[in-house]
């Protein structure tokens, strides 16, 4: 079988969306999505660095496309990041259950979310992958991140640590779990 060289076929160039966030002294950003300005959303006046994620999430309709992210920092350090888009889960089908087991469930739920110190690294307000990877959060101003388990879906992963890697820093950080 032949195939037709590669100047027959239609050559569409692939185009990933580019976020540039330019982070100012104040702690301010500008974003612009391919040069064009990306307003914040009403209510939350400029965007500020704590608000990194919901500006990726903003610009990319939550993260249904993937992005190309260049963030220039105001002391005059650029870091740049290709996110993929995030892959949503299809529905889980409704299934009766015994009462029984709602109550177990309801326990699950109840119990305290656990606490995993990430330690230093993190660029403030950046997205923190959260590996079993089941959550992500975000690093405080000072550049520190922390995560908040659920005890249920740590003891279904019979996970013993929990890595947390920071998407735009490239930090990681390995914790063990209690």
């Amino acid at each position: 079988m032949r195939h037709a060289p590669a100047a027959d076929s239609s050559s569409v160039p692939v185009s990933v969306p580019h976020l540039v966030l330019d982070v100012h002294d104040d702690g301010t950003l500008t974003a612009t999505l391919d040069t064009r300005p990306v307003a914040p959303p009403e209510g939350v006046g400029a965007w500020r660095r704590a608000l990194f994620a919901q500006i990726i999430d903003h610009a990319t309709n939550d993260r249904s496309i993937a992005v190309r992210v260049t963030v220039h920092e105001s002391d005059g350090t650029t870091f740049t990041d290709i996110l993929p888009a995030a892959k949503r889960p299809a529905p889980e089908p409704v299934v009766e259950e015994k009462s029984e087991s709602r109550r177990a469930v309801k326990r699950q739920r109840a119990a305290d979310p656990i606490a995993v110190d990430g330690g230093d690294g993190f660029i403030a307000g950046e997205d923190v992958a959260v590996a079993l990877v089941t959550a992500h959060t975000d690093a405080t101003p000072d550049g520190r991140a922390r995560a908040l388990l659920d005890p249920a879906v740590v003891a279904a992963a019979r996970a013993g640590e929990v890595v947390l890697v920071g998407r735009v820093s490239g930090t990681i950080a390995v914790r063990s779990l209690p």
